[in-house]
C-alpha cells in the first residue's frame, strides 16, 4: 500500500494537496503523521523524514522501493500510475494548462504563503487586514489568484477550476484556506468556490482533523504566542 509521510495538518499546506488529491480520488493510501517538533537537524522531525527525503522536507510518498518527495512530483507519480481517475485533465491543451497553473502555485504567491501562512484552526482576519493594507505583494497575489480562477470557471463552466476535480483544485485547495482564515476579500464567485471545494469529502475531512489537532507549534504561530 502507498504510505503518506505527512506533517500537522493544521499547518502543512504542502501535505494537503497530495493527501486531498488521494481521498477525493479514492486512492487508497495509508498515512504517517509525522508532527512537527522544530527543523533542527536533531529533532524527531528532520531525523524521520530525512532518512527518506535528504531535503527533509514533507510530503513523502512511498510505493514500495520508490521513494516521491515533492508535492508536484508526487502528483505527478500518482497521475501516472493512476491514469483511469484523470487527475489532470484528459484534453492535451487542458491538461497543459493545469499543469501550468500548479507550477506558478508551485513556484510562486511567495507574498501570500510567506505572510498568510496556513493555520486552519485560527480566526486571523484583524491580521489579514493589516497585512493587506501593509503588504502590496500579497494584495498583487491575490488579484492574481482572483483573476486566475475566475478565468477557469468562466472558461469551464465550473463547478471546479477544470470542470471536474483534479490536481489543481487540490493544489489551490490550501489557499482557499488562507483566504478564510484571514478574511482576505475576494468575489462572490470565488468564495462559492472555495466553500465548494471546502465541502469536497476529502477536503472537508482535512479541515475536520485539523481542528482537533490542537498541537501548538511556535514557529509556524507568528500571530499568537499561546495555543
Amino acid at each position: 500500500m502507498l504510505k503518506l509521510y505527512i506533517g500537522n495538518k493544521n499547518y502543512s499546506s504542502w501535505s494537503m494537496r497530495p493527501w486531498v488529491l488521494m481521498k477525493e480520488a479514492g486512492i487508497d493510501f495509508q498515512e504517517v503523521m509525522v508532527p512537527f517538533d522544530s527543523f533542527d537537524a536533531d529533532s524527531h522531525f528532520k531525523k524521520t523524514i530525512g532518512a527518506l527525503n535528504p531535503a527533509g522536507r514533507v510530503p513523502v510518498l512511498v510505493d514500495g522501493e520508490i521513494v516521491v518527495y515533492d508535492t508536484l512530483a508526487i502528483c505527478e507519480y500518482l497521475a501516472e500510475t493512476h491514469p483511469d481517475h484523470a487527475l489532470w485533465p484528459r484534453d492535451k491543451a487542458l491538461r497543459a494548462h493545469a499543469r501550468s497553473v500548479c507550477a506558478e502555485m508551485h513556484a510562486g504567491f511567495a507574498a501570500l504563503r510567506t505572510h498568510c501562512g496556513m493555520n486552519i484552526e485560527a480566526d486571523l482576519r484583524v491580521q489579514g487586514k493589516i497585512i493587506l493594507r501593509d503588504q502590496p505583494q500579497v494584495r498583487a497575489d491575490l488579484a492574481r489568484i482572483v483573476q486566475m480562477w475566475s478565468g477557469l470557471l468562466e472558461a469551464h463552466g465550473g463547478p471546479m477550476l477544470f470542470g471536474a476535480f483534479g490536481i489543481a483544485d487540490a493544489y489551490f485547495a490550501p489557499v482557499g484556506v488562507r483566504i478564510k482564515t484571514f478574511g482576505l476579500p475576494v468575489p462572490a464567485g470565488i468564495a462559492t468556490y472555495i466553500e465548494r471545494v471546502q465541502q469536497l469529502p476529502g477536503v472537508k475531512a482535512w479541515i475536520e482533523e485539523a481542528l482537533v489537532e490542537k498541537r501548538f507549534v511556535v514557529m509556524d504561530e507568528p500571530y499568537r504566542i499561546t495555543g
